[in-house]
């Protein structure tokens, strides 16, 4: 018995590991910036950043809101709308047209599925210059719609809403509550989204990423410091540090701060990604 038991142990440890370096190879960035958030401009730059010593986490917070005015607390909260706003109106949009394309047969319906999914390859930085020609043409530049509306529509979210609705929704509750008399509207938000909330919760959480760490549509759209996101702005204050040191200890420390609500969000939701919620709704 012990021959089998050595190459599953083996096996085992291995597989630890690999999982413990990748661990590892993730985290120790993120700990990185937590000690450089929490030491004074002295102590980032020289080799005591293990150390006690220059530790004033709560003096860079309030020098980080007081740099420039305090724009960083600007930059932040647009970086809530955009992200938190879009995201959500982002999933019902995405979740509505995947339940459309799971439960309804129309003209074309596949081919125009098959649109989504090529949209689904192109990368966002492509589009970029045309939705800053469009913009142009229609005088939003450098406005919040710019940045924001573009954000609303995600063909990915669209996918992920059709196959959680081929999944998790039974056509014979739809059926059920059709011949109660329950319009197709009412149909959608009383009975077929209650079952697709994880799936919106998914969408959510992938275009919540996805717009909090945008970077290059707004660099297009925005001039107005006063509507950059938090990606944006720090990037600004990076490039200043180059001549101006002092701009380092605050990129350091908002980069943490601009990383905390994405980390709550993960773990607020996550609860929302068990399968199987609707097993046993039909009989």
């Amino acid at each position: 018995m012990s021959a089998p038991v050595r190459p599953r142990l083996a096996g085992r440890a291995a597989t630890n590991t690999v999982v413990a370096v990748f661990v590892l190879y993730t985290l120790l960035p993120v700990a990185w910036l937590v000690l450089a958030a929490s030491k004074d401009a002295d102590a980032l730059f020289s080799s005591r950043l293990l150390s006690l010593e220059g530790f004033s986490p709560w003096a860079n917070i309030g020098d980080l809101f007081a740099t420039d005015g305090g724009v960083y607390g600007r930059w932040y909260l647009n970086t809530l709308v955009y992200a938190v706003g879009g995201a959500a109106l982002s999933a019902l949009v995405s979740t509505a047209c995947g339940y459309a394309f799971s439960t309804y047969r129309f003209r074309h319906k596949e081919k125009l599925f098959g649109l989504v999914l090529a949209a689904v390859m192109v990368p966002q930085t492509v589009l970029a210059l045309p939705l800053y020609l469009l913009a142009s043409n229609i005088g939003v530049v450098n406005t919040f719609w710019a940045v924001f509306v573009p954000l609303l529509f995600n063909p990915f979210g669209v996918y992920l809403g059709r196959i959680f609705s081929d999944g998790y929704v039974p056509r014979e509750v739809l059926e059920a509550a059709r011949m109660d008399g329950t319009g197709e509207l009412a149909l959608y938000f009383r009975v077929a989204f209650g079952m697709l909330l994880p799936g919106a919760v998914t969408v959510f959480l992938f275009q919540l990423t996805a717009i909090w760490n945008n970077f290059f549509l707004p660099m297009v759209m925005l001039s107005d410091q006063d509507l950059y996101p938090v990606t944006l702005g720090l990037y600004n204050w990076n490039s200043a540090a180059t001549t101006s040191p002092e701009y380092y200890p605050v990129v350091v420390t908002g980069s943490l701060l601009a990383v905390l609500p994405l980390i709550a969000a993960f773990l607020m939701l996550q609860r929302f990604w068990k399968t199987g919620l609707t097993a046993g709704a039909v009989k």
